[in-house]
C-alpha cells in the first residue's frame, strides 16, 4: 500500500519520472485500476448524494471512460499523431492514464457543500494536465503540444461515448 500511496502522490505532483516508471511496470495495472476506482468514488461523493445505484453508475462510467480514453489515445497517439520514436502499448496507456486520475482523490473534500464546485473544477484541470504528462511519457513524445492534441481529440471522442453511456445507464436505472 505504501508504494501505491507514493505513486499516487507523485502522479498528483505531476512527476514525469513516475509516469515513466508506471509505463515500464507491467505489474502496475491493478494499481492504476485502484486509482481510477478511488477517484470515481471521491467524485461520486463530491457531486451529491447519489445513493448506491448512482455510485455504481458513476463507477461504471469512470472505468469505461478510462478504458475508452486509453484506447482512443493509443490509436491516435501511435497512429495518427505518432512521432518517429513513438512506441507504446494499450496497457502502458491504461497504466499511465489510470494514474493521471490521482488528483481526483482530492475530490473527497468536496463533500463540504460550499467548496465542492471549486474543488471539482480545480481537480478537473489538474487531472487533464496529469493526463497530458502521462500521454507524453507513455508515447515517448518530445512535444508536449502533440500530447495536448492527442488528449483533446481523445477527450472529445470520450465525452460523446460517455454521454451516450450515461444516458443509457440512467434510463436503465430509472426503470
Amino acid at each position: 500500500m505504501t508504494r501505491l500511496k507514493h505513486r499516487i502522490i507523485r502522479a498528483a505532483l505531476l512527476d514525469a519520472d513516475m509516469y515513466e516508471e508506471i509505463e515500464a511496470d507491467r505489474t502496475a495495472l491493478h494499481q492504476a485500476l485502484a486509482v481510477v476506482i478511488l477517484s470515481s468514488l471521491a467524485t461520486s461523493l463530491n457531486i451529491g448524494r447519489l445513493g448506491i445505484s448512482g455510485i455504481f453508475i458513476g463507477l461504471v462510467i469512470a472505468l469505461t471512460g478510462w478504458i475508452v480514453w486509453a484506447y482512443i489515445t493509443y490509436v491516435i497517439g501511435t497512429g495518427l499523431l505518432s512521432e518517429p520514436q513513438t512506441e507504446s502499448s494499450f496497457k502502458e496507456l491504461l497504466r499511465t492514464i489510470g494514474f493521471s486520475s490521482s488528483p481526483g482523490l482530492i475530490r473527497i473534500v468536496g463533500i463540504v457543500p460550499f467548496i465542492s464546485g471549486p474543488v471539482f473544477f480545480i481537480t478537473s484541470i489538474w487531472m487533464l494536465v496529469a493526463m497530458v504528462i502521462a500521454v507524453r511519457q507513455a508515447l515517448d513524445y518530445k512535444s508536449t503540444k502533440r500530447a495536448v492534441g492527442v488528449c483533446l481529440i481523445g477527450w472529445i471522442f470520450q465525452l460523446v461515448i460517455m454521454a451516450v453511456m450515461f444516458s443509457l445507464l440512467v434510463e436503465t436505472a430509472a426503470k
